[in-house]
């Protein structure tokens, strides 16, 4: 592992440059995260069509899948996430720091994750009966004993999604992001891989459609067997880098005195966050599951509205197409940007703690917008896309994604806004806004089951766009208490003119996809899946086109600011001299590089939509790689994670003296002594 240098910095050239530098270096960084996450999604999405295409989107065995793995993620999510991300990311990290690297003390905490993995797969896969009937509803004994069949094959991945999470933490606490950020392509290719033989050796749906009646061991195998076996490829591939960092990693026992309790008291908190979190979703994914059964009882009865009836399967691709934008743009910033509202918060500067969030969402919104218009006005194209060759199943595709699509910028709004909360140190004001938004979804779940069976689902996709909306006008209520105000009219501007800029390209796009035939039942677009993405690629771009030159004339500045890493590189591949974006050379060669980030991202107050397993939950925040704002202060580093195990150190001398890291994750003095974790909602003075 590296050492910094305990050498103070040259002071900076200029505050204003260094700002520049800053701001440059987390674009850079979120690019480069998103970069990746680009690649794990378009091989996620190949996933997605290739089971299309194997099992039909509208099939009852797809819908039975679908709801059987779903649930290790949801599980480990609901008993276990909680901890690891809060309680034992934080240990590891200050572990790596020991003159041993911390191998002993990881090697304890390994050893009883996972004992208690294990423990915890054995016991819920053995229930597996009783945790299909616990989730689902209506089911007939057919459909039940082949989710019981998936769920075996499929709880396993419990322990590997948990195993997965601590190699990664073990990784980047010692500045290895790279692996972590590619495993779960593996995963991706192991799953297409058995999609592929099973349409190889069974046919595609389309051609030979795969019902309760027809179905075997040896495609459960292909389906479920697969998918679980990319989940332990995933992890597997990770004890590679894991061994070359020489650890000296073995079995240890003996746990007393570790501080584990200590720090599970401090993220009490965090852990009913996420379980409440999760508990809610399980519900709603329960209810998710009546259309289904309903469609089965038609279908053996011969009743050709089991057609129209959409599944618990429409609603998943649905809300993996939703996730996009946020999970390849938004995520990545408020990930990098934290790094920013956590100094801030430290400095107690209310008002770059508010430049940051604006910041973000300002330059979030470029993205978000378009997504959120695009995908309304090529829900049709994807939904055909993705419908596994079945019409019908697109035009439901379709209308799902329609519903989640325009919600798209208000759940990515609310996780920047959310990153203050955790920057603050102050994990007890997201648990009443999750609280408050698990007990919408629950009662308003509820309520849905009596709608009639062909609206269920459009109206949990009502529900999802619903809680968006809500967290973000929680949230900022909780928001203005604590900054007084939110840089509304600014923020308020910008979307309103990035907003006229995807309703442009919208239009734009209505335009191309009629000239296409999209608006026809017998048109281009729906004659067959690859007409579909003939048409997307043929769109997207003219929308694309459409709305970056109506942002140069609405004059939205937030596109260089997204732009800018692109751009950046260009300019260093042209010229030797610094460009945009860069430091001059005396003031790189002194520059501090922070030697690892340590934020990890967490899986609460948003309405989770998807229950697919998202890599990016176990993943700590980028390395910046960048000049700090600390940098060419005077300090013991200089930096931003200076002699991180001592918390007067924590800000390199300035502001309060004695502030400790962020708590909820990164707080790395000694195991439950942050006297800054806000019990009784505020700080101590």
């Amino acid at each position: 592992m590296k050492t910094m240098s305990s050498a103070k910095p040259t002071p900076a050239h200029s505050g204003a440059a260094d700002s520049k530098a800053v701001q440059s270096g987390e674009v850079r960084s979120s690019a480069i995260m998103a970069a990746g996450t680009l690649v794990s999604r378009f091989l996620g999405f190949a996933k997605t069509w290739m089971l299309a295409a194997a099992l039909g989107l509208g099939s009852t065995v797809n819908d039975t899948f679908i709801n059987a793995n779903n649930l290790p993620n949801l599980i480990f999510l609901l008993v276990a996430g909680g901890v690891f991300n809060a309680v034992l990311v934080p240990q590891i990290i200050k572990a790596s720091k020991a003159p041993d690297k911390g191998s002993d003390y990881i090697s304890r905490l390994l050893t009883l994750a996972v004992l208690v993995l294990l423990a915890l797969t054995l016991a819920v896969t053995l229930l597996a009966p009783w945790v299909i009937e616990l989730t689902t509803q209506g089911y007939s004994p057919q459909q039940k004993a082949l989710a019981v069949s998936f769920a075996f094959w499929c709880l396993p991945q419990i322990f590997f999604y948990g195993l997965y999470a601590l190699l990664t933490q073990v990784l980047n606490a010692h500045g290895a992001f790279g692996p972590a950020m590619w495993a779960p392509i593996l995963n991706n290719i192991v799953a297409i891989a058995g999609l592929g033989m099973f349409i190889w050796m069974f046919g595609a749906n389309v051609t030979n459609p795969h019902t309760l009646d027809t179905w075997d061991s040896t495609q459960t195998l292909l389906v479920a067997g697969f998918s679980t076996i990319g989940v332990i490829a995933q992890t597997a591939i990770l004890l590679i880098p894991v061994f070359r960092l020489r650890l000296g990693l073995r079995p240890r026992f003996g746990w007393r005195g570790v501080g584990l309790g200590h720090a599970a008291r401090l993220s009490v908190w965090t852990l009913a966050t996420a379980a409440v979190g999760q508990l809610a979703f399980l519900y709603v994914m329960r209810i998710a599951t009546i259309p289904g059964a309903e469609r089965l009882r038609l279908e053996q009865a011969g009743d050709p509205a089991a057609d129209t009836l959409p599944g618990n399967a429409v609603l998943e691709v649905a809300s993996q197409l939703y996730l996009l934008p946020h999970s390849i743009i938004a995520l990545s910033l408020a990930t990098v940007l934290f790094n920013r509202m956590t100094r801030a918060s430290q400095d107690g500067d209310h008002a770059a703690l508010r430049n940051a969030l604006s910041h973000g969402l300002r330059t979030m919104a470029v993205a978000t917008v378009f997504g959120a218009l695009a995908l309304f006005a090529l829900a049709g194209p994807l939904g055909m896309f993705f419908s596994g060759g079945e019409k019908q199943d697109g035009v439901m595709l379709a209308q799902t994604l329609t519903i989640l699509a325009l919600s798209t910028p208000f759940m990515s709004a609310n996780f920047m806004m959310s990153r203050v909360f955790y920057a603050n140190e102050d994990a007890r004001t997201p648990f009443f806004i999750q609280l408050v938004l698990a007990l919408v979804n629950v009662v308003a779940a509820f309520t849905i089951q009596f709608l009639p069976f062909d609206q269920i689902i459009f109206a949990i996709a009502i529900l999802y766009t619903g809680g968006n909306i809500l967290s973000v006008i929680v949230s900022a209520v909780f928001l203005r208490r604590l900054l007084g105000h939110l840089d509304g009219p600014r923020i308020a501007n910008a979307y309103i003119r990035m907003g006229y800029a995807a309703l442009g390209s919208a239009l734009a796009g209505a335009g191309a996809l009629w000239l296409l035939g999209s608006y026809s039942p017998d048109g281009f677009a729906w004659s067959t899946p690859i007409a579909a993405l003939v048409t997307i690629a043929v769109v997207g771009p003219v929308m694309l086109a459409a709305y970056l030159l109506l942002l140069k004339l609405f004059r939205v500045t937030e596109l260089s600011d997204l732009l800018q890493p692109l751009l950046g590189r260009l300019r260093r591949r042209q010229a030797a001299e610094p460009g945009a974006g860069e430091l001059p050379d005396d003031a790189a060669a002194t520059r501090t590089r922070p030697e690892r980030a340590t934020v990890s991202v967490d899986t609460g107050l948003i309405p989770r939509i998807s229950g697919e397993f998202d890599a990016a939950s176990f993943r700590a925040g980028p390395d910046l790689g960048e000049q700090d704002e600390r940098a060419g202060r005077d300090g013991p580093e200089g930096g931003y994670l200076p002699a991180e195990d001592v918390p007067s150190t924590a800000e390199g001398g300035l502001g309060r003296g004695d502030s400790p890291l962020p708590g909820r994750r990164t707080y790395q003095g000694p195991a439950g002594h942050n006297p800054y974790f806000p019990f009784g909602g505020k700080k101590k003075k």
